[in-house]
């Protein structure tokens, strides 16, 4: 089973959206676990602190070392042989290549920043892998957690129906996926493209491969030329 904890201070998020449809009968079956760590049930103090001011002096709060430690070992020793992701902004971005990688893990350890960040001691001590889903900052790491767990269980055995269904998508072989379309077959005016209803099986193959190309090219221009330097 791909066994995944969370570390979160707000662990009612969870499971979320990753409770619905195939994924979340993927839970119900067993074909993955999800279970929550509550960061603040390892603060310090009184009042369970998990924060402190930063070092240096700045705005905002920064998570103390000490505090995400206690709850990673909590449920990862040393011999874990799971990842564990630290969602950041400044982390790799992430991409359908990497959630093919981690699909092939056991599970993911993945601990949910906010505040300002999070004291890099803690980063270098538990060898956290820093994770972006995005150029953009958000309030904290629970939706970009949802966003990473998303992209890596809908590719694990038995999640889709479909063996295939991961196989013709965007970015499942370096391109935009091509364009879908379904019945009616006249929608205001727009008719489904005659050679999808020809039964001529390749020339649709062709055609969907030239319309990823073509999106592919007008729209992440990036991914079309890293597709046409590792094609050759």
């Amino acid at each position: 089973m791909f066994k995944t904890h969370i570390i979160t201070l707000f662990p009612d998020l969870f499971p979320g959206p990753l409770g619905a449809s195939v994924l979340g009968r993927g839970l119900d079956e067993k074909r993955w676990s999800l279970e929550t760590v509550p960061l603040r049930s390892f603060g310090a103090g009184r009042h369970a602190s998990v924060d402190d001011t930063p070092a240096g002096g700045g705005p905002g709060m920064v998570l103390r070392a000490d505090i995400l430690a206690r709850a990673i070992d909590s449920i990862s020793p040393p011999a874990d042989p799971r990842p564990r992701l630290l969602m950041s902004p400044r982390g790799t971005p992430l991409d359908q290549e990497m959630a093919q990688k981690l699909a092939r893990e056991p599970g993911l350890v993945i601990a949910c920043g906010r505040f300002e960040g999070v004291d890099q001691r803690v980063i270098e001590a538990r060898n956290l892998r820093e994770i972006s889903i995005g150029d953009y900052v958000m309030t904290g790491g629970e939706v970009a957690a949802m966003a990473l767990l998303e992209s890596v269980v809908r590719l694990l055995p038995g999640i889709l129906g479909e063996s295939s269904s991961t196989v013709e998508e965007s970015h499942a072989g370096g391109l935009l996926e091509y364009p879908h379309y379904t019945r009616p077959r006249e929608f205001e005016g727009r008719n489904i493209p005659d050679i999808l209803l020809s039964g001529d099986h390749g020339k649709i193959a062709n055609w969907r491969q030239e319309q990823s190309r073509q999106l592919t090219r007008t729209r992440r221009p990036d991914l079309w030329s890293r597709f046409k330097r590792e094609k050759g």
